[in-house]
């Protein structure tokens, strides 16, 4: 029964990435700036379809499914409920808390709670990424991203 589900999903998918890049081609595709409203949603269509093209084929060549990989299925369906709940309450925090505390506090999440790294880990990754992202966007390419009630 998981088999048809991958199947239908690779076919819905594939079917929405070529709309998608339809649509895109509809946009410009550079600016004068650079890249244009239509390049990322090009790209991202042609990514989908492609995935999708392989999840159909690897549903294709699957091996039936036994009670171990049903389990395993139902217990990554968990961790990734898990982890877009996560990503929800990072959106949720960002105007209150700045999108460097918001991008800390969803990595330091994500390797401790789903990952299970330890601590140390998981903090100089959150903040090395939180650092870079400041560093890479605000400083070196003057944009500026969301800041809470502290400045960053």
């Amino acid at each position: 029964m998981g088999e048809k589900k991958e199947l239908l999903s690779g076919i819905c998918l594939g079917a929405f990435g070529a709309y998608v890049s339809i649509e895109a081609l509809n946009l410009p595709y550079v600016s004068e700036f650079g890249p244009g409203p239509g390049f990322f949603p090009l790209w991202i269509g042609i990514g989908l379809t492609l995935l999708s093209l392989l999840l159909i084929l690897a549903n294709f060549f699957a091996l039936t499914p036994d009670e171990s990989r049903e389990r395993q299925s139902r217990l990554s369906i968990g961790r990734a409920l898990v982890g877009w709940s996560g990503l929800i309450l990072a959106i949720g925090l960002l105007q209150w808390l700045g999108f460097g505390l918001s991008l800390a506090l969803l990595t330091l999440f994500l390797i401790l709670v789903l990952e299970r790294r330890p601590l140390w880990t998981a903090l100089s990754v959150a903040i090395g990424l939180a650092l870079g992202f400041h560093v890479i966007f605000v400083l070196a390419l003057g944009l500026s991203l969301p800041s809470g009630p502290w400045g960053f």
